[in-house]
C-alpha cells in the first residue's frame, strides 16, 4: 500500500491538490510524485491532451434511447448474472454511503444498486441507466480506468480530472466474458465520503463472482472446476473451463486461463480440452457422471491440477440463459427511468427522448 494511503485525510487530499496543480498545469512526467498511480497520471495526460480542462461542467448525459435498447438487449445476460452479486454487495456495503453501478464496455450505465440518494443529483446523475460515464464523457474515473487499464483501482476526489467529479471516491474492477474480451465492469461509488481503499478488493472479489455467473450462463455439457493441488474447490477462486458434449472449450474464466496456456499453435481454432489434458478427455466426462472427488489431472506441460468435472445436467437452466422478448427489455427500460426520476413521468420522458403519451402507452397503466 502506498504510504500516502496510511496517511490522515487532510494530508492525502492536499497531495492530491498538489499533484493536479503540477501534472494539469504541464509539468513533465518525471515531475509526477512516487506514490501516485501511473494510470492516473495517464488518464489525465490523454484528457488534456484532447482539450479538456478541469473547470469546464459536465452535463453527465445519456445515451439515445435507441442505442440504449440495442445496449440493455446486448447487455442483458450480464445485468442477470450480476444481480445476486449486487444483492451481497449491497448488504456489503450498507451503512457506508457507497452504492455500485454496472457498465458495459463502453461504459454506459446498465444497472446500478444498494442506498442510491436520488434526491441528491450527485449521485442520481451517475447512477442512471444508460448514462455515459466513460473517460471520453467525464474523464478520469475508476469506471474510464478500469476499462482502459484492465485491472482493478481504486481513485480519491481530487484524483478524478474534472472538479464536477472530485466528490466522488470510486473502486472499479473490469468484468472479463467467457471469451476473454472485457465485456463491462463494476464500480463502487460515493458522495463526499471517506476514502475506503479496501473497496478495490471487494469490488475484484464481486467481480470474479459476476464474470463466473456469465460463464455457467453459457450452454454447455461439463464445468471443470480447477485449482492447484492442495487447494479447495468449490469457490469463486477456481478456475472454470466449460467443455461441449464434443469436449470442445465454449468458454473459461480469467482463472483458469492463467492456469491453462493456450496452445499458441491452435490461437484462432478451436481448443479442445485434448490440447490442455494429458489423458483421454472422455475420462472428465465419466469422473461427473461417477460424480467422483476431484483428482490431480496432469497437464501436457509436465504440471498438475486439481480437477472437479461437474456435469451441466446437475445444474438448473441460469436465468440469464432465458431469451427476454425486446418488447419486455424496452418496457424495463422506461420503468427504470421513471423510477430513476421518482416517479416524474415528464421527466423520464425528456430523459429517454419520448413522450409522456408513449410513457404511459408502453407501460399500460397510468403512472405516477
Amino acid at each position: 500500500m502506498h504510504t500516502a494511503l496510511q496517511q490522515s485525510p487532510p494530508e492525502r487530499t492536499t497531495l492530491i491538490a498538489q499533484a493536479r496543480h503540477a501534472l494539469l498545469d504541464g509539468a513533465s512526467p518525471a515531475c509526477a510524485p512516487s506514490w501516485m498511480e501511473p494510470w492516473i497520471e495517464r488518464s489525465w495526460r490523454r484528457c488534456l491532451a484532447d482539450g479538456r480542462h478541469p473547470s469546464t461542467a459536465l452535463s453527465f448525459d445519456s445515451i439515445s434511447t435507441q442505442a440504449m435498447r440495442r445496449v440493455a438487449e446486448s447487455s442483458r445476460p450480464l445485468v442477470l448474472a450480476s444481480r445476486p452479486t449486487l444483492e451481497k454487495l449491497a448488504r456489503a456495503i450498507a451503512g457506508t454511503r457507497y452504492f455500485a453501478i454496472l457498465t458495459d464496455a463502453q461504459g454506459v450505465v446498465i444497472d446500478t444498486h444498494g442506498a442510491i440518494d436520488r434526491a441528491d443529483r450527485r449521485a442520481a446523475v451517475i447512477a442512471r441507466v444508460g448514462a455515459d460515464l466513460s473517460e471520453r464523457a467525464v474523464g478520469t474515473t475508476a469506471i474510464g480506468a478500469a476499462l482502459t487499464e484492465l485491472q482493478p483501482v481504486w481513485l480519491h476526489r481530487g484524483e478524478h480530472f474534472f472538479d464536477d467529479t472530485s466528490i466522488y471516491s470510486c473502486a472499479g474492477a473490469p468484468l472479463f466474458g467467457p471469451d476473454g474480451e472485457c465485456v463491462g465492469m463494476l464500480d463502487l461509488t460515493g458522495v463526499e465520503v471517506a476514502e475506503r481503499p479496501e473497496l478495490k478488493h471487494l469490488v475484484a472479489q464481486s467481480a470474479r463472482a459476476i464474470e463466473n455467473s456469465l460463464l455457467l450462463s453459457r450452454p454447455h455439457a461439463l464445468a471443470l472446476r480447477m485449482n492447484w493441488p492442495g487447494r479447495e474447490l468449490g469457490t469463486d477462486t477456481d478456475g472454470l473451463a466449460l467443455l461441449d458434449e464434443d469436449g470442445v472449450v465454449v468458454g473459461t474464466n480469467s482463472v483458469a486461463r492463467q492456469l491453462l496456456p493456450r496452445p499458441a499453435t491452435r490461437q484462432h481454432a478451436a481448443l479442445h480440452c485434448s490440447d490442455l489434458f494429458a489423458l483421454p478427455w472422455q475420462m472428465l466426462f465419466d469422473t461427473a457422471r461417477r460424480d467422483q472427488p476431484p483428482q490431480d489431472l496432469p497437464l501436457w506441460s509436465g504440471l498438475r491440477l486439481a480437477v472437479q468435472p461437474v456435469s451441466a445436467q446437475r445444474r438448473p437452466t441460469p436465468a440469464a440463459s432465458r431469451a427476454m422478448p425486446l418488447r419486455d427489455v424496452e418496457v424495463q427500460l422506461i420503468r427504470r427511468a421513471v423510477d430513476d426520476a421518482r416517479g416524474n413521468v415528464a421527466e423520464a420522458a425528456r430523459v429517454l427522448g419520448i413522450s409522456r403519451a408513449t410513457v404511459y402507452r408502453k407501460l399500460g397503466r397510468r403512472a405516477r
